[in-house]
Parts: structure tokens; sequence; C-alpha cells
């Protein structure tokens, strides 16, 4: 039985797309590089930001890509991190997998400090045994890296735990460590990149994740 829910934050907890997109935006234009429209950066939502800027600019330039992504935080942590909804149901599906026994921990490729603060700002910080992000150098932004970090540093079993998220991403992080996987469609994954993913479930909305937990305890 599953007794750890390792949550995605960006497309899985809260729609960040106005403050992530408007921030891109905003890096590219203090570039100099073209900036495209909002619609056409729903893509950078959910993958590390330097792989992001590394396409939206065509280059592998380490130095280039940083400051890209120091220019995306200038904005991001006074305006873009506030730019953001949870989505409907979110915080009663969270309460009740907890009521169900299972302990929650925040995994996400967002750096630690932020994504604490979003938590906080929405009242979300007390659903959650803990919160695990990447540095602000770069450090475990990779998904399957992180999954790893957060099994071992908390001393978990793969077979007990399930990550759930919006992107290949998430699915990715939590079958290479041997966790079971949930995709939530009504995040920024695509339909087809989640089904290439082949998660273990698929779950179309907060109400159906906190039922799949309440129903797993009576089989």
């Amino acid at each position: 039985m599953t007794t750890h829910v390792l949550l995605d934050l960006d497309g899985t907890l809260t729609d960040p797309g106005e403050g992530i997109t408007k921030c891109v935006q905003y890096a590219l234009k203090r570039l100099g590089e073209p900036v495209p429209d909002a619609s056409e950066l729903s893509w950078c939502i959910g993958p590390p930001l330097s792989e992001s800027f590394s396409k939206l600019l065509f280059s592998t330039d380490g130095k280039l890509v940083g400051r890209a992504v120091e220019l995306y935080r200038e904005r991001y942590t006074t305006t873009g991190i506030y730019e953001n909804v949870p989505y409907p149901g979110i915080d009663r599906a969270m309460g009740r997998i907890r009521e169900s026994g299972r302990s929650l921990l925040l995994a996400t490729s967002k750096p630690t400090v932020f994504a604490a603060r979003v938590l906080d700002h929405f009242g979300f910080s007390r659903h959650f045994l803990g919160v695990h992000g990447s540095h602000l150098d770069g450090r475990l932004t990779n998904k399957v890296e992180l999954v790893g970090h957060i099994l071992s540093t908390r001393n978990l079993n793969p077979g007990n735990v399930m990550m759930v998220g919006d992107r290949l991403h998430d699915v990715e992080g939590g079958r290479q460590n041997g966790t079971s996987t949930a995709a939530v469609t009504y995040g920024y994954g695509s339909r087809n990149e989640l089904e290439e993913a082949h998660p273990d479930h698929f779950f179309d909305s907060p109400e159906e994740l906190a039922l799949f937990f309440e129903a797993e305890l009576l089989t």
C-alpha cells in the first residue's frame, strides 16, 4: 500500500502559467531576444528552467543560459511567484489524502526556497511532511535525481511510494526510482505526452486523486 505520496507543484497543485510565461518573456526581452507570445510558452511549465532556456535560445552556452535564468528570477521572486492559482479542489484533496493515513512530500524541480513560499502563500504547507526541490545552482532539477534523493534521505521503500505529476519528467522520475506513478491530466502535459510516459494511473481531477487513496484502503 502507498504510504508516501510525492506531489509535483507546477501543473499539479497550482496553475503557474501567467507567472512563468511572463518571467520567461521578461528574461528574453532583457537579453534582446525574440519574445514569443505567452500561448507559445506553455511547454516551459514543468521542465527545469535551464532546459527551457537552452531550447528558447538555441544555445548550450552555460553562461548565456545561466544569465537567462538569473533574469527570470529577477522578476519571479517579487512578482511572478504570486501570479499563480491553485487548482479547484486540490486543497481539500490533499487533506483527504492525509486523512487516509498517507504522508505528502513535495517533489518539484523548482528551487526549494521558492516552492516553500508558494506553499505558504496558499496555506498548503500544513499538508506536507517535507518540501523537496532543487538548489539555486541547478542541482536536483532533474526529477530522476530528485526522487532518488528523496527516497534516500527519507529512507523510503520505493514500493510504498507514488510520484504524482503532470509531465513526462514526473513519471520518469518515479519509474526510474521504482515507485508507482500517476499523471494528472488537468495540468500542462498533453495527453499524448502522458500516454507515451506510461504512468500506472491517470487522474483527471484532484477529486479522482483523493478517491484513489481512499479506495486503496478498502482493497
